[in-house]
């Protein structure tokens, strides 16, 4: 009887193991990867029959331990030529209001580096006077989401 709770038990961590890679493999999002590591390990410690709260703890210390220790490293790795687009890099630059910026009228405008931009605050019912210097917080669609400058 305990060999066929320990194959099931082996049987179980191979399906999450199996599950955890396909899930990887579809969306390449370095997430489950590292769960799967877990349940590599976890499968192991089922073959050799050990019980099931040690097989559990190890699948959680092993998938916490690759996600600390080894996550930083594969996202660094893996993103290294990734090349930020001109919108993206524009993030926390400044911009001059150039069309008033209302939300609820849906309307305004910002200059950024010669380039006009449809602009929106990022609260409701804030309205940005022109000439107002802003720092762009975010991209919703096609309009930067800006607040007034804080002075320092």
């Amino acid at each position: 009887m305990a060999i066929f709770a320990d194959m099931s038990m082996t049987m179980f961590w191979l399906i999450v193991l199996v599950v955890l890679v396909v899930i990887e493999l579809l969306t390449m999002g370095l997430t489950t990867i590292w769960f799967a590591g877990g349940a590599l390990v976890a499968t192991v410690a089922a073959v050799f029959g050990t019980p099931l709260i040690v097989q559990v703890i190890l699948f959680l210390v092993v998938s916490g331990v690759l996600i600390v220790f080894t996550r930083p490293l594969a996202v660094k790795y893996f993103n290294k030529d990734r090349v930020r687009t001109n919108a993206e890099s524009l993030v926390g630059r400044q911009a001059i209001v150039i069309s008033e910026i209302d939300n609820l009228q849906g309307i305004g405008q910002v200059n950024v580096g010669g380039m006009e931009w449809s602009a929106r605050t990022r609260i409701d019912g804030v309205r940005l006077p022109v000439g107002t210097v802003t720092t762009i917080l975010g991209i919703n669609g096609v309009k930067l989401i800006v607040e007034e400058r804080k002075e320092v």
